[in-house]
């Protein structure tokens, strides 16, 4: 991954001894990001649910976006599909699919509302289920008796939005043929000079920002596959550090496209927001032909990669021009490894910003008063 960081990086100091310190102090959620982490499941009985390749995955928020982000990602070297039943839609056309042979259901609590609705209106007697969820007396733990499903446990330590290098995550891409192990990064990671030096870098430089009165985060993806990539984000952060009136709000654009709709704003409206470039180079090279008409002979035999790299390259030129803060992600590789290293880059950076920002990154307190209040309405 080539890493260019913001610009008028200042007083990275107090950063560094924040990371040295979260990495002695071993939060529980770290375990997850090493090779060493024991999953709840064995891969022998894992082993059994392999064949099936038509796969439906039930949750809400954490308990589905990892995975969510892994299957698009890498879905060219995926030979299965995989449904995602993610909101709460009586029109999707999920609701239509006959040849569902399994489903991963998934959610912390085992008392997600909209994962309880959706598994009770679409799962069938005929489909074989596994059910991720914590150790303890809830709907879904019930249910798995009833259907007689396999049942994984969801530690009780890890929060939904950090959960996807834990069984929520892994399990599925085991389901999917990747390769589990290469996602686990973290202890290299850790002692990489170059990747701790980018993170510090750029938490000091988010810091700077939301000093300046920055706090829109817009992510411009040049990558069509990375678009859940950066769900999977966007819910990492606003959740995390969305706390006594802090936080940063997280907004996805798809490039080039919003060249024509949102660029003029980004551009040259208020100067309210700082960017991402993220872009994954691909292989699959897909060139225009000689029929070009002469006035645009420029393009003949240039690839569609090579355009669109061309307008990402034009596009950071202006902006430093305008001085419009950025930093740019270009991953070299579409693979498990390089994913594993951009999960554990956004956990990181998102726990440092919530000690910075004095915030607990753990929690979501405002969500649970929306969960009591739909259910005394239902009630």
């Amino acid at each position: 991954m080539i890493f260019k960081n913001f610009l008028n990086i200042k007083n990275n100091k107090t950063i560094k001894k924040d990371f040295l310190n979260l990495i002695k102090e071993k939060p529980p959620i770290f375990e997850t990001l090493k090779p060493s982490y024991k999953y709840s499941y064995s891969k022998k009985v894992i082993s059994r649910y392999k064949k099936f390749s038509n796969i439906r995955v039930i949750g809400m928020g954490g308990s589905i976006l990892g995975t969510e982000a892994i299957y698009h990602f890498l879905k060219k070297k995926i030979k299965k599909k995989l449904t995602f039943v993610n909101n709460l839609n009586s029109n999707a056309d999920y609701f239509l699919d006959k040849n569902i042979n399994l489903n991963l259901i998934v959610s912390k609590s085992g008392n997600t509302l909209e994962t309880i609705a959706n598994a009770n209106a679409l799962i069938k007697s005929r489909e074989k289920n596994i059910i991720i969820t914590e150790d303890k007396y809830s709907y879904l733990t019930n249910l798995a008796n009833k259907l007689k499903a396999e049942i994984f446990e969801h530690k009780n330590y890890v929060g939904g939005r950090y959960s996807v290098l834990s069984e929520v995550g892994m399990l599925p891409a085991e389901l999917m043929n990747l390769n589990e192990g290469k996602f686990k990064q973290f202890n290299s990671l850790i002692k990489n000079r170059t990747f701790v030096n980018n993170l510090i870098n750029n938490v000091a430089g988010t810091l700077n920002l939301i000093k300046g009165g920055k706090y829109s985060s817009i992510i411009l993806n040049y990558d069509e596959q990375s678009e859940n990539l950066f769900k999977w984000y966007q819910q990492l952060i606003a959740e995390s550090l969305g706390k006594k009136s802090k936080g940063l709000l997280p907004v996805v654009s798809s490039m080039p496209k919003d060249n024509h709709s949102l660029m003029q704003l980004y551009l040259d409206g208020p100067k309210k927001s700082f960017y991402t470039f993220f872009n994954v180079l691909d292989n699959n090279v897909i060139k225009m032909n000689n029929n070009i008409l002469a006035s645009h002979k420029y393009l003949r035999n240039q690839s569609i990669e090579k355009i669109k790299q061309s307008q990402m390259l034009a596009t950071e030129k202006i902006f430093t021009s305008k001085k419009l803060p950025f930093r740019s992600f270009r991953v070299l590789k579409r693979d498990e490894k390089s994913l594993g290293e951009l999960f554990c880059f956004f956990i990181l950076e998102t726990i440092l910003l919530g000690r910075a920002l004095n915030v607990n990154p753990f929690d979501q307190p405002s969500v649970e008063l929306i969960k009591k209040e739909t259910q005394k309405i239902l009630n």
